[in-house]
């Protein structure tokens, strides 16, 4: 079974002012008052740029979205992450905005390398956005990052 994320986080407060405007935008809201943006086709039309967006190694990074992550980040720590995998191998990346300017990452972990979660890039970006987490769990699972599966389930579980 797969799972594959492509979204931005950030407080509910920060990513509902910083979604306004932006065709196809969903925030869904995750545990800890957090909320994520799936990365839609319409999305990520919305907020490129046209230039190549993969300087910072991400996928599906828009050209020129990391200005506008930058700017949305005045407002609260924002963060931008990645995660696929299948039958148990994968790969994560994620990187946070804070007051304007890149505070953490790009961090991945490449295909079919196994690691802890607690130091897993998404947990640690979830962490900067003030995320805690129980003994036994890791901030991904804190938050509820696999309560789905892919960007679409999260669409189609959201109310606004």
């Amino acid at each position: 079974m797969s799972y594959v994320l492509e979204a931005v986080i950030a407080s509910d407060e920060v990513l509902r002012l910083a979604s306004r405007g932006i065709p196809g935008s969903r925030v869904v809201p995750l545990g800890q008052g957090l909320s994520l943006m799936p990365m839609t086709d319409e999305v990520v039309a919305a907020v490129t740029d046209g230039s190549d967006g993969r300087a910072l190694g991400f996928r599906r990074l828009p050209g020129g979205f990391d200005a506008l992550l930058a700017q949305w980040s005045a407002a609260g720590p924002i963060a931008y992450v990645e995660a696929e995998y299948f039958g148990g191998d994968g790969e994560q990346r994620a990187a946070v905005w804070v007051d304007g300017a890149l505070a953490l990452g790009p961090l991945d972990e490449p295909t079919k390398k196994r690691f802890s979660r607690a130091v897993s890039p998404i947990s640690l970006a979830l962490r900067r956005l003030g995320a805690r987490s129980s003994p036994g769990e890791d901030e991904f699972q804190a938050v509820g990052l696999g309560r789905h599966r892919s960007n679409e389930d999260w669409i189609s579980s959201s109310t606004c």
